[in-house]
């Protein structure tokens, strides 16, 4: 078991995004606690427009920090439907609380295949146990 906060109802990615299942060809993106702890203090997050045509592993949503500027990954293919805005304002919120008031955008997908790629929590576990800290 890491020592991360790894909910079991997600999927994630190996680069660290988790997506939720809304239903209905709907998801709901984010980073996970591993990437918050290792990204530092969020100043700012870049969002795709709603209604922006997304690809799968494409990059349309960018992260910066005091060190850096980190991209993140779309894991679905779809359409941006909602963006979190409360992030504007507030950032730092990605990294106090990433699978709640943290996320990043929702996507409605093409289908439900890029979903079902990704790796369950557990398997996630056994990835991050192969991440150095």
């Amino acid at each position: 078991m890491s020592n991360y906060n790894v909910p079991s109802e997600l999927r994630y990615s190996r680069t660290h995004e988790w997506v939720m299942d809304l239903g209905n060809k709907r998801y709901r993106l984010g980073i996970t606690d591993f990437a918050a702890q290792h990204a530092g203090d969020i100043t700012y997050v870049e969002l795709p427009e709603t209604e922006t045509v997304i690809d799968k592993d494409g990059v349309d949503c960018t992260i910066e920090t005091v060190k850096s500027s980190e991209d993140i990954c779309n894991q679905i293919t779809g359409t941006v439907i909602a963006v979190n805005d409360m992030l504007e304002d507030s950032p730092e919120t990605v990294s106090s609380d990433c699978y709640g008031d943290g996320w990043l955008y929702e996507v409605e997908a093409e289908n439900d295949e890029d979903f079902s790629s990704l790796m369950t929590a557990e398997e996630y576990e056994e990835f991050l146990a192969t991440q150095e800290d």
